[in-house]
């Protein structure tokens, strides 16, 4: 089968949940959430912030590479910050035009590169001087700003500018995250590029994969929100591919997460102030809920909870935690 990608989520998938994830999902290469590029050279802590993994060779403990993300929109400050995360080697070097955010897009950030193809070339021409080839550079688009008149130029000008490797979401920005996604249109990209194209969007199982890869020709596949939903959907996507089809035992899968919740839960809060990280497992738990119904129960049981002191206690006596017995 072709490659499994686990796809950048800005607010969602940060280096916690990226070490879960891959712990369970046997992916190829997972990207990180989006560095913001704006007027000014970053410094070396501030790629590591969001990319803590490029203190481990740029990989998660469970070994999957984690290409590093830049988003923005001027040529020559991109290329600049591209040099200085290259010094930092990376496992890929990405640049977003699909972020369809409002607060990105008013600066001229994300999807709304797609209405101009030809500073879509010179974003990409500039920052391909400066990227070593052995590190791969690659971009993420979607299909354009409101239709798809524009996708196939937009293609063609980051082919002419250097990358060598495309993910497409396969929806409009306007389109957002509503189903369905247009997997056919991967396959008119795929026509006119010279370098493997990724399929990207409304995957949740496995006969997604198998419909996505079959309607956008591509073997290759980018999860996201699936993955988060369903931390085994990889697995299982593999394991079918193998002809080693896995019984949906969701109740199985369930006792198979708990473990990896309460590391979640450890690392958030050892990275994130009490009074965030409730947030954070909620954030996870709303998404797990489109899984499993136990999700739905602790979801509910913690939704009100305010104090990390109190989601500890509430995840102990849903069996996630295991406390230490008082004295």
């Amino acid at each position: 089968m072709g490659k499994l990608l686990l796809a950048p989520m800005e607010g969602l998938v940060d280096d916690i949940l990226r070490d879960v994830l891959t712990r369970v999902g046997a992916y190829d290469l997972a990207v990180s959430e989006f560095i913001r590029v704006s007027g000014s050279l970053l410094p070396a802590r501030a790629f590591h912030r969001v990319c803590p993994e490029l203190t481990r060779g740029s990989r998660t403990r469970a070994g999957t590479p984690v290409a590093v993300q830049l988003l923005g929109s001027d040529p020559g400050c991109l290329a600049e910050n591209a040099a200085q995360l290259a010094s930092l080697s990376p496992a890929g070097i990405d640049l977003n035009f699909g972020c369809p955010a409002p607060t990105v897009n008013r600066h001229g950030g994300g999807a709304m590169l797609l209405a101009d193809p030809e500073q879509l070339f010179r974003i990409a021409s500039a920052v391909r001087r400066v990227v070593p080839a052995e590190i791969p550079f690659t971009a993420k688009m979607r299909l354009g700003m409101r239709d798809t008149s524009r996708t196939l130029d937009c293609a063609r000008a980051l082919a002419a500018g250097g990358v060598v490797s495309l993910v497409v979401h396969a929806r409009t920005r306007a389109e957002g995250y509503r189903p369905p996604a247009h997997w056919e249109w991967v396959a008119r990209i795929d026509e006119v590029v010279q370098f493997p194209v990724t399929a990207n969007g409304e995957v949740w199982t496995t006969d997604d994969h198998v419909r996505c890869c079959s309607l956008s020709g591509c073997p290759d596949v980018m999860i996201g929100r699936g993955a988060v939903a369903d931390p085994f959907l990889a697995r299982r996507i593999r394991a079918l591919a193998a002809g080693e089809e896995l019984a949906s035992d969701r109740s199985s899968d369930w006792r198979r997460l708990q473990p990896l919740l309460a590391s979640f839960w450890l690392q958030v809060c050892a990275k994130v102030s009490p009074r965030h990280a409730p947030g954070r497992l909620k954030l996870w738990l709303g998404a797990l809920r489109r899984t499993f119904v136990e999700a739905d129960v602790l979801f509910l049981a913690v939704r009100e909870l305010r104090g990390a002191d109190d989601v500890t206690r509430m995840l102990d006596r849903h069996g996630v935690l295991r406390l230490p017995a008082p004295a």
